[in-house]
């Protein structure tokens, strides 16, 4: 048993420690004022929608004001980019996606980050199938049908996207590619402006996250043809992936994660990270997300980030076979 000589001379220790961490030391009270949470989409989307329960949690669980901060253009690049540049405090945080550090390095050449170096992987949220979907005056009630549609009058039907190079536009494409259908991408500014035209009509169908089409589909407003995942998603147990109807092999899904800027203090982004992986083992949350269609997903910052990486090289592939440019 320790003498109480001995523990006055390590909690003196601990204590000179403590006064000489520097940065590292103020996590002990972290956070002591209010965090902006970077969503670089405008509001409507899966990543507004993802980045909102996220900020929710993290207010309720540390008593601070976590602030949805929508920063949207050139696909998720503006907004990642303000995050990459912000001070490693813990203070501004990027909910990130397959689009910001999977995609954009590929699409885009002259980025002024590395998604990367110059970023601090927290930990995956979600992974969220996408799903295919049609306005209701589109004849088609199945991937199948769409198909034979848009091979009986190519080019004269039409897809809306978040905009040029997004991860919906890819996925259309890609899907595009291997249907070897002829139809016309309409790029939007964001998710949210691309739903609403697709409501009303504007345009015919498009492919995104299930979780922000699923109100729609569920109120019948949008017909729902198949799920991009290689597995039908529990809350849309009738919808038919697009592998098994017409497009086998074809497998694709969107993913949320949190990121912190690069050289962020390690026990920020533990602590951080320790409040995800909490927030998705509750029992409540994770049936809402699964009610959306989306998979909880967390796991220690090496795996994020090894993840990261391993997606980069995947859609970096995508992006070159489908010639894909940014605006």
């Amino acid at each position: 048993m320790m003498s109480k000589r001995r523990v006055g001379a390590a909690l003196g220790t601990a204590l000179v420690c403590v006064a000489t961490a520097g940065p590292a030391a103020a996590q002990t009270a972290f956070p002591t004022k209010p965090i902006r949470l970077v969503c670089p989409f405008p509001p409507g989307g899966t990543t507004d929608l993802v980045a909102r329960l996220v900020a929710q949690k993290f207010t309720e669980a540390w008593g601070q004001q976590v602030v949805v901060d929508n920063r949207p253009g050139a696909g998720g690049v503006i907004g990642t980019e303000m995050v990459a540049q912000a001070a490693p405090d813990g203070y501004t945080v990027l909910l990130g996606s397959i689009t910001t550090h999977a995609v954009n390095p590929a699409l885009y050449k002259s980025l002024k980050f590395d998604p990367i170096k110059d970023f601090a992987p927290v930990s995956l949220v979600v992974s969220s199938p996408q799903l295919l979907a049609v306005h209701p005056s589109v004849a088609a009630k199945s991937v199948k049908e769409f198909v034979a549609l848009a091979k009986a009058k190519p080019g004269q039907l039409n897809y809306g996207s978040a905009g040029t190079g997004t991860s919906p536009h890819l996925t259309f494409e890609l899907f595009r590619s291997m249907a070897a259908i002829d139809v016309v991408h309409v790029p939007y500014k964001g998710t949210g402006p691309a739903i609403t035209d697709l409501v009303g009509g504007q345009v015919q169908a498009m492919i995104t996250g299930v979780v922000a089409l699923m109100p729609h589909v569920k109120s019948n407003r949008l017909r729902a043809l198949g799920v991009t995942s290689t597995k039908r998603v529990a809350a849309l147990p009738d919808v038919p992936t697009v592998a098994e109807s017409a497009v086998p092999g074809f497998d694709v899904s969107s993913w949320f994660g949190v990121f912190l800027p690069a050289r962020t203090p390690r026990p920020i982004v533990m602590k951080m990270n320790q409040e995800i992986v909490k927030i998705l083992t509750n029992p409540e949350v994770r049936q809402r997300l699964i009610d959306q269609g989306a998979d909880p997903a967390s796991g220690t910052p090496e795996e994020f980030a090894a993840y990261v990486k391993s997606e980069m090289t995947r859609w970096g592939q995508v992006v070159r076979s489908t010639g894909a440019r940014a605006d």
